[in-house]
């Protein structure tokens, strides 16, 4: 059974957080099948700000907003030890088999299913729910900038993307570190506490 870690684009400001956060999820994919899913981050900032400025459709910001994640794959590949960038289930297996922990580039994925609303109500959080649920993941873990519940921290489409029995945690950067033991604790089934 695998992991999705989402990466937030929020940490995306601060170099040593993404050090942290790439040797963390490096550890954690030493004991488990990870799949690193990146966040939009100043990619979908800069696509924020385009759409503010010169005005775009629903449709053109969406897909801009999924290639910005694409991006943000790259920056986190190059922050997390033996990683590599991957766009379809085949590239993941193949990934694992050679021992990489894959990061997952998902617009050609996205692009084929095409399933969540053209809105800024369906975020990198919503991307990650339902890879998540595509490939039948046991935990979607969320790395944020802050702690909280998922309730709290996700967009609105989230609770309609999430499957109903898959597993989510939040942790933030600062306790990322202990990443790779809250999602032993939580696929083990032991209870880790909040998040």
């Amino acid at each position: 059974m695998l992991a999705i870690v989402k990466v937030g684009g929020g940490l995306a400001t601060a170099r040593e957080a993404l050090e942290r956060v790439g040797r963390a999820v490096a550890a954690a994919a030493g004991r488990r099948p990870v799949v690193v899913v990146p966040g939009g981050g100043p990619f979908a900032d800069a696509v924020r700000e385009f759409e503010r400025t010169h005005g775009l459709t629903p449709a053109a910001a969406h897909w801009m907003a999924i290639l910005a994640m694409d991006q943000y794959a790259y920056a986190l590949a190059d922050r997390v030890p033996g990683s590599v960038v991957v766009r379809s289930a085949e590239e993941i297996g193949a990934a694992h088999r050679a021992g990489k922990v894959p990061v997952l580039a998902p617009s050609d994925w996205m692009l084929a299913a095409d399933v969540l609303p053209h809105s800024w109500n369906a975020t990198s959080d919503s991307v990650a729910a339902f890879l998540a649920g595509a490939l039948d993941a046991g935990l979607l873990v969320l790395v944020k900038p802050v702690s909280g519940a998922p309730g709290e921290l996700t967009d609105p489409c989230f609770p309609t993307v999430v499957p109903e029995r898959l597993p989510v945690a939040v942790i933030a950067a600062y306790e990322v570190e202990r990443l790779g033991a809250l999602i032993e604790e939580r696929m083990s089934g032991r209870a880790a506490g909040p998040g």
